[in-house]
């Protein structure tokens, strides 16, 4: 019997003040038009914490140190369809610290790059990060733990 499996990825809150930094994805096929944090698949061999570091650095120039990325959750999701490519495992991380100005680095992915203030988030944002977002801007603990989208 084969095993069931999730795809992993890898997201980073960058926080300054009481702002993070949004991409617009864009020509991806995946919620194009929808504001995002940096993000990326887990690769063969990476950890998640080495994913968004990465990710980080690949997508907005950004180099962070692993010791100073705090984890803010996990979200284990489904698409309810069947469809692999919707088992999701997410790791959520926040970075307060950093080096280098944030610049768009893959403008074949996204259309725009810029700081939101977390009362004032644009839309749409793509759904799942924006209820991790949305607990983020109201001080509220998430769990360490988020199931969606399961009955």
């Amino acid at each position: 019997m084969d095993r069931f499996r999730v795809v992993p990825a890898a997201y980073v809150i960058v926080r300054r003040g009481d702002e993070v930094l949004l991409l617009l994805r864009a020509n991806t096929g995946y919620m194009d038009g929808h504001w995002a944090v940096p993000a990326g698949h887990v690769e063969r061999g990476e950890s998640a914490v080495a994913a968004a570091v990465r990710e980080l650095k690949e997508e907005v120039g950004l180099d962070v140190d692993a010791a100073d990325l705090v984890p803010v959750t996990a979200m284990h999701r489904t698409g309810g369809n069947g469809d692999p490519i919707d088992e999701r495992v997410d790791f959520f991380f926040m970075a307060s610290k950093w080096t280098g100005e944030p610049r768009l680095r893959e403008p074949e992915k996204a259309a725009g790059l810029d700081w939101y203030p977390l009362d004032k988030l644009p839309e749409p944002l793509v759904p799942h990060e924006a209820r991790v977002l949305g607990a983020v801007a109201d001080g509220d603990a998430l769990p360490a733990v988020i199931a969606q989208g399961f009955a």
